[in-house]
């Protein structure tokens, strides 16, 4: 047999239809219709039927067996129940054996509504995973009707799981394959009511530990901008305080409203104060600034002097370690008479026992790991400042309490809920102001304990043993400063925080050091900031340039003199497109530009307009001329107010 693609005439039957020795192959449909639409051969001696519209006749044995419908690759007895399945098409098929199209010599005869095109009865794909969930758990498809939506069958979604699961990427649980719907109904849950997490505050991601070699003077992007884990704290403590709860049934305090709870635990506790205290994030509706309101539940105010006294004294204290009181108020919104107390709101604050001395389940204290000594000594040292600031003004703290002293930031403490036990004690409290400032220093040296050895100070029985105790862990300094705080004062001498202070002295200079140091970094990433500011302000003024339609009765202002060029340099900075026509969003080119002509350099440019038809080559200490000029013109109109002026 010939190899060739085009053989002679002689041979051309080889690549013709296929002659069949019976004669009833001119009522058998030419392959080549089915196939390509047409056949070529047509008129060329293909016996073979080329009209699709020919009614079909008896068929021999031979064309039979060549287009039975019977035969395995297609069962026409299920046919009638195909409308009945669900429109879904396993994976499954690929691996089956070629579909025979069925034509005019099948033996079913076309129905009369075959020509009417039924959307309904169209076969559509669907991935594996979501077949699953109309099937039971023998593998037969339920009898639902045409369309089945695959995320609503979630009776059957425990028992159509297979066995031997595939891996998804895409299922949240990467143990077993993706139900119908997974991505809709978390953990076969309720429909969420609310975002899973908060928005996105990542606006870029922060660079490898792997960088390019840079010049000198070269810089990246990244280093126009503060650190990625400063600027996600700062966002994270932004959303906090924006935080609200709708239909949350808290009342609104005369200029007080949104009111948001910020306790942990929905207990009543009375050990502080003497009466249950909560605490709320709210606003105030004349300065619009936030603030934490401290309530008190169920206290009758006898004698108002109370509070106007102790506001008076307390409002006098401005320390970075104390959280500032600015007013206290009654209120009966809240169904009962209720102390109110009004201080600094700091977002994201946990206080120390939550954050070293909180409990597990079984109201059992866990043993984490011993706070470091260098962490301690902060604390010590912070607090320290508190009380010589209180004791000062002689006043006395009073309320030196793990659950009373929040970490607003990395080993940052501020001391709360200050002022507070001297208007609930203002009319029973008869001790001077000496006595309670020397309860102060023991509550200080049995705060300090409490978290050396991780245990609450209602747990310290034995001062003795905990002092013990920490002597494994700690330095010789660090367990004399602390038994000095708890020792009372020998016979005919007292103690005061000056003396502590003089004791301490080393420790306080090596955390003030770290403190500068700190305020250098924050600076520095401060500097960089105001870089930025530049730059958006020279953007800014440079959008209010180009594309002005008219000004002072010049129609096409911008279009016209030293505009021109600055529009085409705009174009230069943020309409940039690559050799294929792709844009180019370098923002690293973006900065520099605009730096460069914040900067006025000599370092040239060139210009293009959209059509290649116009070049300038300038200098961006020219451009900036022009700029300066430009926006100058702006200004003058702007004050003047002249005639036709668009602003």
């Amino acid at each position: 047999m010939a190899t060739t693609r085009y053989p002679t005439n002689d041979l051309r039957r080889q690549v013709g239809s296929p002659r069949s020795k019976a004669r009833e192959n001119k009522d058998t449909l030419c392959r080549n219709i089915l196939i390509y639409g047409n056949c070529r051969y047509e008129d060329q001696g293909c016996t073979f039927n080329h009209d699709q519209n020919k009614t079909a006749s008896p068929q021999s044995d031979f064309t039979k067996k060549t287009f039975n419908v019977d035969s395995p690759a297609f069962t026409p007895s299920v046919a009638p129940q195909a409308a009945a399945k669900k429109t879904t098409l396993s994976s499954q098929a690929a691996n089956a054996a070629p579909f025979t199209p069925r034509g005019v010599g099948t033996s079913l005869q076309p129905s009369s509504e075959a020509s009417v095109f039924n959307p309904a009865a169209i076969r559509e794909f669907t991935p594996q995973n979501y077949e699953i969930g109309n099937t039971t758990s023998n593998g037969v498809p339920q009898e639902n009707g045409i369309y089945n939506d695959p995320f609503t069958s979630m009776s059957s979604m425990n028992s159509a799981l297979p066995s031997a699961a595939q891996y998804n990427l895409y299922a949240s649980d990467h143990n077993t394959l993706a139900s119908p719907g997974a991505q809709f109904y978390p953990q076969h849950g309720a429909f969420p009511t609310g975002p899973l997490q908060p928005p996105n505050y990542h606006l870029y991601q922060p660079f490898d530990s792997y960088r390019q070699e840079l010049q000198p003077w070269q810089r990246a992007t990244y280093d126009f901008f503060m650190p990625a884990k400063m600027r996600e704290e700062l966002q994270k403590k932004m959303f906090a305080t924006q935080q609200v709860m709708p239909n949350s049934g808290l009342p609104q305090l005369e200029r007080w409203h949104s009111l948001l709870p910020l306790d942990t635990n929905n207990r009543k506790n009375t050990a502080s104060f003497g009466y249950p205290s909560w605490v709320y994030k709210a606003q105030n509706s004349r300065t619009g600034r936030h603030y934490a309101l401290r309530r008190l539940e169920g206290y009758r105010l006898t004698n108002e002097k109370a509070i106007l006294s102790v506001m008076k004294e307390w409002k006098k204290i401005k320390n970075a370690n104390i959280v500032t009181v600015h007013e206290a108020f009654t209120t009966r919104e809240f169904g009962d008479s209720s102390l109110i107390f009004a201080y600094d709101y700091h977002p994201l604050s946990k206080t120390l026992q939550e954050h070293h001395l909180q409990a597990a389940h079984g109201n059992r204290y866990r043993a984490p790991n011993a706070v470091p000594e260098t962490t301690l000594w902060g604390y010590i040292c912070q607090i320290t400042n508190a009380l010589k600031t209180i004791h000062s003004n002689k006043l006395a703290a009073r309320c030196l309490e793990p659950s009373k002293i929040i970490l607003s930031d990395t080993n940052r403490i501020r001391l709360s809920a200050c002022s507070i036990l001297d208007v609930v004690q203002f009319e029973s409290n008869t001790r001077p102001v000496q006595e309670l400032q020397q309860e102060d220093l023991v509550k200080f040296g049995k705060l300090v304990l409490s978290l050396a050895t991780n245990s609450p100070p209602a747990h310290l029985n034995n001062i003795q043993v905990a002092l013990d105790s920490i002597a494994n862990k700690y330095t010789a300094n660090f367990k004399d400063a602390v038994a000095w705080l708890i020792a009372p004062p020998n016979p005919g001498e007292s103690k005061s925080i000056e003396n502590f202070i003089s004791g301490i002295a080393t420790h306080m200079t090596s955390f003030f050091d770290l403190s500068l140091q700190d305020n250098d970094e924050k600076q520095f990433h401060l500097a960089r900031e105001l870089e930025n500011g530049r730059v958006a302000r020279t953007m800014m003024k440079l959008m209010t340039i180009v594309e002005r339609g008219e000004l002072g009765g010049v129609q096409g202002w911008s279009e016209t003199g030293d505009r021109y060029q600055l529009k085409l340099f705009r174009d230069y900075v943020f309409h940039r497109v690559e050799a294929d026509g792709k844009p180019n969003l370098s923002m690293g080119h973006m900065l520099s530009c605009l730096s460069k002509l914040d900067a006025a350099i000599e370092e040239m440019v060139v210009l293009t307009s959209r059509d290649n038809e116009t070049v300038f080559v300038l200098t961006y200490r020219e451009l900036k001329q022009m700029f300066d000029r430009a926006f100058n013109e702006l200004v003058k109109h702007s004050k003047t107010g002249a005639p036709g002026a668009n602003n």
